[in-house]
């Protein structure tokens, strides 16, 4: 029985049983009658007390079931809307939607009660949105078992890719390959729960068996890459060795014996692949500086050549211009000569000075392009300093 219900019947019960009393009391004499009535009243009194006091909480009573239903409704409310965005959204999003709404069930059912005049509204928003979050997961579970078959088509195809690149002999390719097939494993979802990790281990063994060539090629290209680096530093000091020093006294035919030696350790470091990548840059860096010294010094030999050859020209030249002279002076004394009858002088002087020139030119030509010819050089500036001997003699005959 409700409170209200008890303190009503108590309140009837009271009301009876005082006017019982009241009745009897009027049978009795007058005095004890006004006594009777007189403690009625009293306990009437006592009772309308308690009575205003049990209305006076069960309004305070009231007013906070109210607040409390109130802040109930709004919470319910509340747990609508978030449970409307769930039944609403995306299908693909459900799956993960779905531990949220649970936790919102959970705590529909801790809610104590509503105003009445929001209890059925309430009721049936709820009972709507939890059936369109299940139709929806409903869907996904059909959808996404769609997916795993599609998933599995995609997963296996790319797990026959990657046992096929075993038969590929060219390591680095097939590396890639098989990178790019990792990149597109990873871009498609997953297959059913009890597959996933034979089609995984499928997938991962076919790629070991590429990795394991991959990683044996690259150790045999390190080595190889050490011993280039060894190759190229024994090449280097080969190179040092043949650049002479500063103060060498070389010739023509050294410096051409040297500069070919020079071009087959050129062609024999065009022929060395890469050292490791490290060393690479330093490597060369430090061979192209060794090449450079000795062209620097070949430069520098051949251009000192070039100046003393034109010295010589010179030289040349200019005793071709004192000869000239003398020709002109040797030409006046000869006309000079004709009237005293000296033409055969003459003809030993012109002889003699067309002997000189012819065997100065050919000096140049032997010195400019002859290997080995000193001995010869020499042989013919001393008949040509004989030569020019004779012919002072014949010149000052004449001018005697």
């Amino acid at each position: 029985m409700a409170v209200k219900d008890q303190v009503d019947h108590i309140k009837t019960q009271f009301y009876r049983e005082t006017a019982e009393v009241a009745e009897s009391a009027a049978e009795v004499a007058e005095e004890a009658a006004e006594g009777a009535e007189k403690a009625v009243d009293e306990l009437e009194e006592q009772f309308k007390a308690v009575l205003a006091e049990y209305k006076t909480k069960r309004a305070e009573l009231a007013a906070q079931q109210t607040k409390e239903m109130e802040a109930n409704l709004a919470r319910k409310q509340a747990i609508l809307e978030v449970m409307k965005t769930l039944a609403e959204g995306e299908t693909d999003a459900v799956m993960s939607s779905l531990p949220r709404m649970r936790e919102l069930q959970a705590e529909w059912k801790t809610i104590g009660p509503v105003p009445a005049t929001h209890v059925q509204e309430l009721r049936k928003q709820y009972q709507k949105y939890q059936e369109q979050f299940y139709d929806l997961v409903k869907i996904n579970i059909e959808l996404r078992d769609l997916d795993f078959k599609k998933n599995l088509e995609l997963k296996t195809a790319l797990c026959e890719a990657a046992e096929r690149l075993k038969n590929n002999n060219n390591i680095v390719e097939a590396s890639r390959a098989l990178q790019q097939l990792h990149d597109e494993w990873a871009e498609i979802g997953p297959v059913a729960r009890e597959l996933r990790e034979d089609l995984w281990n499928r997938f991962k063994e076919a790629s070991s068996v590429i990795n394991k060539k991959h990683q044996a090629f690259f150790d045999q290209l390190h080595a190889k890459e050490k011993e280039n680096l060894e190759a190229k530093r024994a090449l280097i000091e080969e190179l040092k060795a043949l650049i002479p020093a500063e103060d060498a006294k070389l010739g023509i035919k050294e410096w051409e014996e040297l500069t070919a030696k020079v071009q087959e350790l050129q062609n024999a470091w065009r022929k060395i692949g890469f050292a490791p990548k490290k060393f690479n840059q330093a490597i060369y860096d430090e061979y192209r500086a060794e090449c450079d010294r000795f062209f620097k010094a070949r430069t520098a030999f051949f251009h000192s050549l070039r100046e003393r050859r034109k010295e010589r020209e010179q030289q040349h030249k200019e005793y071709l211009e004192r000869v000239k002279a003398r020709e002109e002076r040797a030409r006046q004394r000869a006309e000079q000569l004709k009237a005293k009858g000296g033409d055969n002088i003459r003809k030993v002087r012109d002889r003699l000075k067309q002997e000189i020139l012819t065997a100065e030119n050919n000096i140049l030509f032997f010195t400019a392009k002859s290997k080995g010819a000193n001995k010869l050089v020499d042989s013919m500036r001393k008949k040509i300093d004989e030569l020019k001997k004779k012919l002072e003699e014949v010149e000052n005959s004449m001018e005697d």
